[in-house]
């Protein structure tokens, strides 16, 4: 029997339960060398908040309208999130406010990396440049402690760097060394190098031609979205009022002591409502990340622009592109840039993309991002993997707010860390960084609003180790008491540990019955993805407010696969208007709304890469293609509908069905005005895309090719 040690012995004091008391915690099983680096006191602390319950958005609401907060922040993303928890955890009176949801924008749509940052190593030895030298061992430092306080959520991961040269070998293995060497005792795992042969049995995709061996180094992969929200409910649950869907119309200002006129709160308006009202506080954070400006020029608007936008493209194509367990990374692209390869959420994401953009709330991928990403994917693949548009799942696009220092003379220079900035009348701003040094960011930003705002906090930092929310009495291992105590499928199982860690005992409660021997509970929102049903009503306690944050950030079925999420909407909202009461009309609204979401930001509206496609055949294929067009068109209309495929199919139906769902699916697949007909010129986009090889197949096309044939079909799949 395990002898209880002083980790039990604490946990005990707390009597903490899970599974409707049929599992006790996780944690008080560990041996206490297993324990994350937390004093005994710290801890205590912790557990005191980690099992509180969360106040509603509504209680959250009334506080900001009745309390005066020591600190008001402005932004909900990584940096905004990371700067409340702060703030709660040194014990001052702390609100928030965010204008869409928590981690809507930049912090849910980055690379899915915690790294210190191998490019910018590589420029402090070159350029010997100290600040990027400093700034990369920062990374490395914040990147061991994000791995250490949420391990259901962040993880070391294995990315692999071919070398096709000879000469590269030692330069390479010099500079993954260096990059081990800085880590220090914050190393995840050390780097090696392998032979050829090795690699190609890790990484079988690669391209062997001329390739020579690889170096694997190691940095952290995380889920950034739900880690973004995890470090909202620990700030929420140690008391911060955090809100969603509040925005900050305008700043309030007054004369202290001294006679200096100074920002003492905020008007917000509740974007699910529509109320207005005032917000008091004695300082106020701006960490809006792209929307800086905006805050710095409500406060003044003689302030010159330090923010400059720069738009990154991700594509998520199927796990088949990459093994499970070890990404790639493309150190020098045609035009200079890295990218990555990397295996997440059982799929594969290739990006990113690096180009100056306009500030928007929408931000959208292009199809030339997407072909170059494809592009430079190619060259590092196999011949036999055959690179396809028609396999790019799901498309997005994440605005990063590069800045330029204010605090130097130098405006012309890009700062290539953070920067915090205290404007004449005390507003805060913090801006630029990276999703790896939100914490020592938010650190650096509060111990700045204690000295400007003479804020007296009754103690000092405590997020270095601060567990975040489900990290408590999370282990490797929970998810076996998931599936033996609840019997849940062991796929949803693991996706429930490793996303909500010992919270996961809640969803299980809440999941219906499947009706079935096996599962018995946990009903799937899409039958291809282990998210259940029970977890749109969890997301409701946290605060999800809309479709979009179900599937976008809730779960990550938009940014997996953006039919597959299509198709799970309707599922959704239908759960949603449950528990938030929603009348039709609103419910409408909802599916609206989230279909354009899909269609504009998650890359659904670039179709199957047909659209931008130039139509360039000659006289002999335009009259061929017309023939093939005619003959689904049985009766002359002028345009196919789902009608017309489902008379073909049942004509050459060869024993396996067609179902309604695939029909529609087919034709969607080259519908590019989503009017359930395709017309000729939509027919002849397709064909002049698969003639360029933008598209790689489509069973639409081949229907109509051997309808006119007179031969039964062979279908497969395709994708956005």
């Amino acid at each position: 029997m395990h002898r209880a040690g002083p980790t039990l012995r604490r946990l005990a004091k707390y009597g903490i339960v899970l599974g409707g008391g049929t599992c006790i915690l996780a944690w008080a099983s560990m041996q206490d060398s297993e324990m994350p680096n937390v004093s005994a006191t710290a801890f205590e602390d912790q557990m005191k908040y980690a099992w509180s319950p969360l106040p509603t958005r509504q209680n959250m609401i009334d506080s900001l309208k009745k309390d005066e907060f020591d600190v008001l922040v402005i932004g909900g993303g990584a940096t905004g999130c990371g700067v409340a928890l702060d703030a709660v955890s040194r014990g001052l009176k702390t609100g928030l406010v965010e204008k869409f949801d928590f981690s809507a924008g930049t912090s849910s749509r980055s690379t899915k990396l915690i790294h210190g940052g191998v490019r910018y190593l590589q420029k402090a030895v070159f350029n010997l440049d100290i600040e990027q030298y400093r700034m990369v061992k920062e990374a490395l430092s914040e990147r061991a402690n994000l791995i250490q306080i949420a391990p259901h959520l962040a993880y070391p991961f294995p990315i692999m760097l071919p070398i096709y040269k000879y000469w590269q070998v030692p330069y390479f293995w010099a500079g993954i060394k260096t990059y081990d060497v800085i880590a220090g005792k914050q190393l995840l795992k050390p780097s090696y190098y392998l032979s050829k042969r090795k690699a190609l049995e890790l990484f079988p995709m690669l391209k062997k031609e001329k390739l020579v061996g690889a170096l694997v180094y190691y940095d952290g992969q995380h889920d950034d979205a739900r880690m973004n929200i995890a470090i909202a409910i620990s700030a929420a649950r140690m008391g911060g009022t955090m809100t969603n869907y509040t925005e900050v119309v305008k700043l309030h200002k007054k004369k202290d002591a001294s006679g200096k006129e100074v920002v003492c709160g905020a008007r917000v308006k509740d974007r699910q409502t529509g109320e207005e009202f005032d917000v008091k506080a004695k300082c106020v954070i701006n960490a809006t990340g792209p929307y800086t400006d905006n805050i710095r020029l409500m406060d003044n608007a003689e302030e010159r622009k330090i923010c400059q936008p720069s738009q990154g493209v991700h594509i998520v194509l199927p796990d088949y592109y990459s093994p499970e367990k070890m990404g790639l990374l493309d150190p020098s692209t045609s035009d200079g840039r890295i990218i990555f390869f990397l295996p997440w959420q059982k799929h594969t994401l290739a990006g990113t993309t690096d180009s100056s953009c306009d500030l928007t709330d929408s931000p959208a991928p292009t199809e030339k991002e997407i072909q170059f990403i494809l592009n430079e994917v190619k060259n590092y693949l196999h011949p036999d993997v055959e690179v396809r548009r028609g396999d790019v799942l799901s498309a997005w696009c994440g605005i990063r707010p590069l800045v330029s220092d204010p605090n130097k003379k130098d405006t012309q220079s890009v700062a290539r860390n953070h920067i915090i900035e205290v404007a004449a009348d005390n507003l805060i701003t913090i801006a630029g960084g990276k999703w790896t040094t939100y914490r020592h960011m938010a650190e650096e930003t509060v111990d700045k609003a204690v000295e400007v705002c003479s804020l007296k906090p009754p103690k000092p930092c405590q997020t270095k180790g601060l567990l975040l929310d489900g990290a408590h009495g999370w282990t490797p291992t929970l998810f076996i008491r998931l599936v033996q105590d609840f019997g849940l499928e062991s796929e949803v199982a693991q996706h429930l540990a490793n996303t909500y860690g010992d919270k996961a005992f809640k969803i299980a409660k809440m999941s219906s019955l499947t009706g079935k021997r096996w599962p018995i509970i946990g009903k799937r929102l899409h039958d291809d993805f282990p998210y259940l049903e029970a977890e749109v009503r969890y997301a409701v306690r946290e605060y999800a407010c809309t479709a979009i944050d179900i599937i976008a950030r809730r779960t990550r079925l938009a940014f997996c696969n953006a039919n597959a999420a299509d198709e799970a909407l309707p599922r959704v909202i239908e759960i949603m208007a449950e528990e938030l009461k929603w009348n039709k009309s609103r419910q409408q609204e909802e599916l609206t709304s989230a279909r354009a979401f899909l269609r504009r930001e998650m890359g659904l509206d670039l179709g199957s890469g047909t659209s931008n496609i130039p139509i360039n055949f000659t006289k002999d294929e335009i009259n061929m293609y017309v023939k093939r067009f005619k003959s689904l068109d049985r009766d002359n209309k002028g345009y196919i509908s789902v009608n017309d495929l489902r008379r073909y199919f049942k004509k050459v139906q060869t024993g396996e069905r067609v179902t309604e769902d695939q029909l529609h699916d087919i034709l969607s697949e080259v519908d590019l005005n989503r009017n359930a007909q395709v017309d000729l010129g939509e027919f002849l986009q397709l064909m002049s895309a698969l003639k360029s090889g933008a598209v790689a197949n489509s069973r639409f096309a081949m229907a109509a090719e051997l309808s006119a044939e007179k031969i039964p079909v062979d279908r497969s799949g395709g994708g956005v």
